[in-house]
């Protein structure tokens, strides 16, 4: 049985260049979601959102796996990120973030799959939080940079890409923050940590 890994199929969404931000266009893909808001460095909602994320799609590969005979490498972490003030990233003002994390779903996994996963999970950590769901996520055009170091550190390619990138390439937002992170906090140092930093735009 082949394993697939998105990361290696969609090579152009999960290994932009570092130091430079390209344009992408990003097709609709699946994902299962929790929305949350807070410092999520501080807010228990955040830990929450993220262990029944994992715990989920795992169940889900496992379960895709026995049913349909289809293996797959679970894909990274994201999250979408906004703020009523687009600098409360440039300056890290982390109470004020609104946050959706989510990780792709291959578009085999059905619904029926995503119900006895949560099933599953339920039972290990409890009561699921109430915006976790199963729904494809529409982007479209982004611009993206891959960011080696540490979150914290954000800041200054942020306001890069949003005071001289986008103006120059007469573009606006639509839509939120987006990051992917390709490295293990857990096991990473932070000056190491490799995260996909995209932005969903439109002509200005």
């Amino acid at each position: 049985m082949d394993k697939i890994d998105f990361r290696k199929l969609h090579k152009a969404l999960y290994n932009p260049p570092a130091g430079e931000f390209v344009t992408v266009d990003v097709p609709t893909m699946l994902f299962v979601k929790v929305d949350g808001a807070g410092d999520p460095n501080t807010a228990a909602s955040y830990k929450s959102a993220v262990e029944w994320l994992y715990s989920t799609s795992y169940a889900m590969k496992f379960a895709a796996k026995a049913a349909l005979g289809r293996d797959y490498t679970v894909p990274p972490l994201e999250g979408l990120w906004w703020a009523d003030d687009p600098a409360s990233f440039v300056a890290r003002r982390k109470g004020e973030w609104k946050w959706t994390m989510m990780i792709m779903v291959p578009d085999f996994v059905e619904a029926a799959l995503f119900e006895a996963a949560v099933a599953k999970t339920d039972k290990k950590l409890g009561n699921p939080p109430a915006t976790l769901r199963l729904e494809p996520y529409e982007e479209g055009l982004c611009l993206q940079t891959l960011h080696i170091g540490s979150y914290d550190d954000e800041g200054p390619v942020l306001a890069r890409l949003h005071d001289e990138v986008m103006s120059s390439k007469g573009l606006a937002f639509n839509g939120p923050h987006h990051e992917i992170y390709l490295s293990d906090p857990r096991k990473t140092a932070p000056e190491k940590l490799r995260t996909v930093l995209r932005q969903l735009v439109k002509p200005a």
